[in-house]
């Protein structure tokens, strides 16, 4: 027991049987990632960029789209880097560093389309104290909480994770996460149960807000084809998204804790991918799409891009 605080490197072997894959693995996994930078890159600008769009519906969205490049930033860079290399290896602090970034990221997730359902719910059931409600100063407030719980509350996690004595340094993943650095732990401990309960009640919470605005909506938006119109434009999207973001952590959450060790690893890393494959890409992809605002200045966007190329 006298080694179990000097671990400084932790192994992972989620990559231990991909020796005639590498190449064609890392050049997929590359262009994935290209991908997201594209597209969420692509809302971030538009929104910035043009005046119209500085709206809270907007605003959100551009945030929604960032927290998609930093949760990805997280895990990206790393798996690349492993892909090339023969040694699966991550330092103690990156291992924490990361499985903070990962958690946190799906929380400011749900922290932001809990915002986007305020958002739409107020614009809709409440809409002649929309702008009341709404306005910048108060928007600047919902986004700073929406990005200062997640931070803080997994600080608060990563904390209690880093002060355990660990007895092994094997992780059984392609990343890290605080519940498998968790399961190292030689003896058991309250606060590290305690306080994941807490944020999974927390964000709990947040859902049944969203389920309880969209039972507001539908509601509201039944009486009225102009609000079912303005629901089947702006709710739709981020309904998806909601979907898209609860399926995905929760296909994540209950594979880890009760998935069987005898699916084959591509099977195993796929899982582990999806929650930082999926939502990034899908949101903005929805959003784009069915947003005839956002689709319009995009399409603009392009357009003039070929224009200029062309000259």
């Amino acid at each position: 027991m006298d080694n179990v605080s000097v671990i400084t490197v932790f192994s992972l072997s989620g990559l231990s049987d991909i020796a005639n894959y590498r190449v064609i693995l890392f050049v997929l996994t590359l262009l994935c990632y290209c991908v997201i930078w594209l597209v969420n890159l692509t809302i971030i600008v538009t929104v910035i960029v043009d005046k119209s769009l500085h709206e809270p519906m907007y605003i959100f969205l551009c945030n929604l789209c960032f927290n998609g490049l930093y949760g990805t930033a997280a895990f990206y860079p790393k798996f690349l880097y492993d892909l090339l290399s023969t040694a699966h290896v991550i330092s103690y602090a990156g291992c924490l560093l990361q499985g903070f970034a990962l958690h946190s990221t799906i929380c400011a997730d749900f922290s932001l389309l809990a915002l986007m359902a305020y958002d739409r719910y107020v614009a809709i059931c409440r809409p002649l104290v929309y702008h009341s409600l709404m306005t910048k100063q108060r928007v600047c407030i919902f986004l700073f909480f929406a990005w200062f719980f997640p931070f803080y509350l997994l600080f608060l996690s990563t904390i209690t994770t880093a002060v355990l004595r660990l007895c092994g340094s094997h992780i059984p993943r392609i990343y890290c996460i605080n519940w498998l650095i968790n399961n190292l732990a030689c003896t058991a401990s309250v606060a590290r149960i305690v306080i994941p309960a807490f944020n999974y009640t927390f964000y709990i919470g947040h859902i049944l807000f969203v389920f309880w605005t969209y039972v507001h909506l539908i509601k509201t938006c039944q009486s009225s084809k102009e609000n079912w119109n303005k629901f089947m434009q702006t709710c739709v999207p981020h309904l998806f998204s909601i979907i898209v973001v609860v399926v995905s952590f929760l296909f994540d959450m209950l594979y880890v804790r009760f998935g069987s060790k005898e699916f084959p690893q591509s099977f195993e890393n796929f899982m582990a991918m999806e929650i930082v494959l999926i939502p990034p890409i899908m949101n903005p992809l929805i959003y784009g799409f069915k947003l005839t605002k956002i689709r319009n200045r995009v399409l603009n966007f392009i357009s003039v891009c070929s224009f200029l190329s062309k000259i």
